[in-house]
């Protein structure tokens, strides 16, 4: 069993990709404080606002740094739905990507909550709010990934969903804290190790 090293710069994760082949059954939709407001074509900034606040704790960065062009042909694209949660306040605390980009499947690119709503049973509601806008005519695939740097419960939370795993792979990227994407103190239980010992 060999080990790889990783350059102090990188971080390295283990990347799961979970699907389902059939709609599931259908269950009551827990009940929420929390609504979801459709952001067709969202300003970029703001869109990357709501990315950071929900994404910085598990070093979700890929949108912060991709280019302007890039995030727009996503972001314009009429085959992917951006969701924020709102509060009752109408405070954004959480969003919902959908990409049916690919024929007859849909990807659940993004699904968060602020770190503040963690383990309150929320997510249970996202997800149905996600598979219910997923599964629509026409669509016979639904898959999300998650890695090894999002929240510990997250893969259970998946597969108790009706997702099942069918790949892994490891994913190795530059830290996104040392080149300012993110701050150094985000995802505090991930060492960085390229930036200077406080």
């Amino acid at each position: 069993m060999g080990l790889t090293p990783v350059p102090d710069s990188q971080i390295a994760t283990v990347v799961t990709s979970l699907e389902m082949r059939a709609r599931p059954p259908l269950r009551p939709t827990p009940p929420s404080p929390f609504r979801l407001v459709h952001w067709p074509a969202p300003d970029s900034e703001k869109y990357r606002a709501l990315f950071r606040r929900v994404g910085a704790p598990w070093l979700w960065f890929s949108r912060l740094v991709m280019a302007e062009t890039d995030l727009r042909a996503i972001l314009d694209d009429a085959a992917v739905e951006v969701y924020a949660v709102v509060d009752r306040a109408g405070i954004e605390v959480g969003m919902l990507e959908l990409d049916f980009r690919h024929a007859a499947t849909c990807a659940l690119s993004y699904v968060g909550l602020i770190p503040e709503l963690a383990g309150k049973g929320h997510g249970k509601w996202l997800m149905a709010q996600a598979l219910g806008l997923a599964w629509r005519k026409g669509v016979a695939r639904v898959w999300v990934h998650t890695c090894t740097l999002d929240h510990p419960a997250a893969l259970g939370f998946y597969r108790r969903h009706g997702f099942v795993p069918y790949k892994r792979t490891v994913e190795t990227f530059a830290d996104p804290r040392i080149a300012g994407a993110l701050p150094a103190d985000a995802a505090p239980q991930i060492p960085c190790l390229g930036l200077p010992a406080r």
